[in-house]
């Protein structure tokens, strides 16, 4: 099964094609991911793994270049600062935060909104997103709970990012598994 994980840094994953913009201790492909074309063929990889990545780079044109190095049936498996992270805010090469919804907007099937009479924004799309949670940093006994609460169903995620539960108590990151 050919697995690619992008942007990782130091932490190099067996069984994977390791990428990262340096030339890093078992880092297998050097490229930089604002350069596109990746260097792989259409349809390659059954899995991307990109954690901590797509925050620092523009994400929609590699989200097309992911899609189009995925096989049919593959999946992207993204985790990035939530907006309400101050892992986001406090590290300066940080472009962009997600909300529960930022990565869906990239699929066909979407389990947070109604899309009946969606215009599609982009000239490829994912099949589905197959999971998608907000996570905490556990640093206090109530990160656990509101994990655990937040992410019993779609419409409570919403809850917690349009109210101020989100502010009270800020997440860390969005993860979300989506489906070519």
């Amino acid at each position: 099964m050919a697995k690619l994980n992008i942007g990782c840094g130091y932490d190099i994953k067996d069984g994977y094609t390791n990428l990262d913009s340096l030339p890093l201790p078992g880092v297998d492909v050097v490229h930089d991911l604002n350069a596109l074309p990746l260097p792989f063929d259409d349809e390659v990889f059954e899995e991307v793994y990109a954690k901590d990545v797509l925050e620092h780079v523009e994400y929609i044109p590699l989200m097309k270049e992911l899609h189009r190095i995925l096989k049919k049936d593959g999946r992207l498996v993204a985790m990035s600062p939530h907006f309400t992270s101050c892992n986001f805010a406090s590290d300066p090469t940080h472009k962009y935060a997600f909300a529960i919804r930022t990565l869906s907007f990239f699929c066909r099937a979407n389990p947070y909104l109604d899309w009946k009479n969606k215009v599609y924004y982009f000239d490829f799309a994912f099949s589905r997103m197959k999971s998608s949670r907000i996570t905490f940093p556990k640093h206090f006994p109530w990160d656990r709970v509101n994990e655990a609460l937040v992410n019993m169903h779609p419409k409570v995620q919403m809850l917690y990012e349009l109210t101020m539960w989100s502010r009270l108590f800020p997440a860390e990151n969005v993860s979300a598994e989506l489906v070519k």
